[in-house]
């Protein structure tokens, strides 16, 4: 079953001055990589520079470096440092994105 992304849930609805994690493995991730990279985007403006935020991505889309990585930059250039964190237990894949500015 495909969704819209009208009808995934945010994966947050406020602004971190603080680092946090964004969970993008929910069903509606794993069936839309599309889903994954437009929440990406927005944890990664919900954070304010100065903290970084850990898009933890779901396993059926692979290595975060082939989707997320190139979307993440073209959308804020060089305010962010991108760092792949590790694979999870569960398979899943952790990406820390620092905001700079």
């Amino acid at each position: 079953m495909s969704h819209s992304h009208e009808d995934v849930p945010p994966v947050t609805t406020e602004v971190h001055d603080n680092s946090w994690s964004a969970n993008l493995e929910t069903p509606a991730h794993a069936e839309d990589p599309d889903v994954v990279v437009e929440q990406a985007i927005d944890a990664v403006e919900m954070t304010t520079a100065g903290n970084h935020v850990n898009l933890v991505s779901h396993a059926d889309h692979g290595h975060p470096e082939t989707y997320l990585f190139d979307a993440l930059e073209e959308a804020f250039g060089d305010t962010i440092t991108t760092e792949y964190v590790q694979q999870c237990g569960c398979g899943g894949h952790v990406t820390r994105v620092h905001r700079e500015a």
